[in-house]
């Protein structure tokens, strides 16, 4: 028999709005409590003390539009943040520091969140939505140089894009971008010459977001239907469906893997949070607290598997936080 699905460790109250994004930083102290920060409709970040389940500091950088997008740098106390004012702020947040330290101006109207990747000590590359509507830009930071710009060939109508995802298949090799779009497309692009090496339609509606396993070159996708496409990227670069799953309800807001590669968890439009193996994408739980979508989810990466947390932000301007270990 099937246990029942746990309930939330606890709730964390007082974004007063719906919350779009969630990271945790867990640093490289062990047992070290995390912090969580969460990206709100109301413009604000907040930086979440996880023992006490309250906020220590809120962050005001985005004139009250909306963020969809938090990340670290390297530690908790280097942050970047992307907002509805069409901003990515970086922030200095060392000794209770709450300083915008620079920010890039995106000209890019829709929601897509940007990807960072770590290429060097203090560099890292980030993709992001362009200005012009199919495109998207890679920069260097924290120096600002533009690495690319990725177009698609004349007369593709993939439309905007939705989810980016930066990757480095290996060290020293150069880092690729996986690119879901309006049309339902999932695009890989080599940053070094700036083409697409691989396109494969996964949804009929516009792709949500992805994630990737880069250890077993293998993808998730989801969108507003009632299918998750998985997928794989073979020796010669072409993305090729792998299976697809048909889920109760429509509508993924968000999909993400474990950092230990086990499970992975989506977030839906449905309320609810779904939990499946990674490895043959088994259905091991339904997660049922919140009363509106769930618009985003974060793992937290601590080395103990036992200590792994799972973060839920909703509409309902609550997150909750599970700990879900399988010892599988």
């Amino acid at each position: 028999m099937a246990l029942p699905p746990p309930d939330p460790q606890f709730v964390l109250r007082g974004t007063g709005a719906a919350v779009h994004t969630l990271h945790f930083s867990c640093g490289s102290r062990e047992p070290a409590v995390p912090v969580l920060f969460s990206g709100s409709e109301n413009g604000f970040i907040h930086v979440w003390n996880l023992k006490t389940h309250r906020v220590d500091t809120a962050l005001d950088g985005h004139g009250r539009k909306s963020v969809y997008c938090v990340e670290t740098m390297g530690g908790k106390d280097r942050l970047l943040s992307q907002g509805r004012d069409q901003r990515i702020c970086l922030w200095d947040l060392a000794e209770g520091r709450s300083a915008v330290t620079d920010s890039i101006f995106t000209e890019n109207v829709g929601f897509c969140r940007c990807s960072l990747v770590k290429v060097a000590e203090g560099r890292w590359l980030m993709a992001m939505a362009a200005k012009a509507l199919q495109e998207v830009q890679v920069l260097e930071l924290p120096s600002k140089t533009s690495v690319c710009t990725l177009k698609p060939e004349a007369g593709a109508k993939l439309g905007m894009p939705m989810c980016l995802k930066l990757w480095q298949p290996n060290c020293g090799s150069q880092p690729l971008l996986l690119a879901g779009y309006e049309d339902g497309s999932v695009l890989l692009w080599n940053l070094s010459t700036g083409k697409a090496l691989s396109q494969l339609v996964c949804h009929q509606e516009p792709v949500m977001s992805l994630d990737f396993d880069s250890e077993k070159a293998k993808g998730i996708s989801g969108s507003s239907e009632k299918v998750l496409s998985i997928w794989s990227l073979n020796e010669q670069q072409n993305l090729q469906v792998y299976k697809t799953h048909e889920l109760v309800n429509a509508g993924i807001s968000d999909v993400t893997i474990r950092p230990d590669k086990k499970i992975l968890a989506t977030a839906g439009w449905d309320h609810r949070i779904r939990i499946f193996g990674w490895k043959k994408l088994k259905p091991l739980a339904v997660l049922d607290y919140h009363t509106a979508t769930v618009q985003c989810l974060a793992f937290s990466d601590h080395k103990h598997p036992a200590e792994q947390l799972l973060a839920a932000g909703s509409k309902d301007h609550r997150i909750s936080i599970w700990s879900i270990y399988t010892r599988t």
